[in-house]
């Protein structure tokens, strides 16, 4: 309850994780059929980097400051939706801006003001809900869709030792009970010893066909910093890992520092 989102948007995490969803969601309109877009951590949707939180930190000119102004060849079509969009666009409202009928977003943002700031943004839309609640019982609560199809997005903010455990659980509950949902998570990588126990505790829970994407902005030899970050997918669409390298490899070329690398892992296999 105590995060706010708004002081770190557009930093080089959210523009690595904004970048691969988006890959993901164009990967999954590939066919016609509907599907539900589930964002456990919601946040307040969009953020003005020009003043209030995100101005007092200035991350984002480490972020997309310096992505905008190289404008890799790979970002081509992320960095078309961040301006066609305006301010900066989080998850929730990249996601809405490419719903096709049919298609659904389901918003859980826990914190108060930024769940009044999610309503007032999606307020007229249909096809988009909002619910201030828990989003790890939400990645449960809201599975299966009817549209039989899902992504779900878990990005919570890792304030708490035990938050890897939670994002476990909170899969593995929407897993048994939509096996063929898309589950996404973001993860930080601060130090190497905290990932690799999630993957450990991922390969035992169960879960099938999971891959993860990192980028190192550097080598994770200090926890107290945010060396990189890095998402897991569970049932990747067709092709990801492949379309994630052009895009990770941009990131490096960009926002790398000595030390700096990339790469995609196959966690468990199908």
């Amino acid at each position: 309850m105590n995060y706010r989102h708004a002081f770190h948007a557009g930093n080089f995490a959210d523009c690595v994780k904004h970048a691969l969803l988006l890959v993901i969601l164009r990967m999954m309109q590939r066919k016609e059929k509907p599907f539900l877009v589930l964002d456990t951590h919601a946040g307040a949707g969009k953020y003005d980097l020009s003043a209030g939180p995100a101005e007092k930190t200035g991350e984002w000119r480490q972020g997309i400051g310096r992505v905008m102004a190289a404008r890799p060849e790979a970002l081509a079509d992320y960095l078309g939706v961040v301006e066609r969009l305006g301010l900066y666009p989080g998850s929730p409202m990249i996601a809405a801006s490419l719903l096709r009928a049919g298609d659904k977003l389901v918003c859980c943002e826990l914190h108060p003001e930024d769940a009044v700031a999610l309503r007032k943004l999606f307020a007229g839309r249909r096809d988009v809900a909002v619910h201030e609640r828990d989003g790890y019982a939400g990645a449960k609560a809201f599975l299966p869709p009817e549209q039989k199809r899902a992504l779900v997005l878990v990005d919570p903010p890792y304030e708490k030792p035990d938050e890897f455990d939670s994002v476990l659980q909170a899969v593995g509950a929407g897993y048994e009970k939509f096996k063929s949902g898309v589950f996404v998570v973001w993860y930080p990588v601060k130090s190497r010893a905290p990932v690799r126990a999630f993957f450990e505790g991922v390969k035992a829970s169960g879960l099938r066909d999971v891959v993860g994407v990192e980028f190192l902005r550097r080598e994770p030899s200090d926890p107290a910093r945010l060396n990189g970050c890095g998402l897991m997918v569970v049932n990747p669409p067709f092709g990801f890992e492949a379309a994630a390298l052009p895009i990770l490899q941009a990131f490096c070329d960009v926002l790398g520092e000595p030390g700096a690398s990339c790469g995609v892992t196959r966690i468990v296999d199908e």
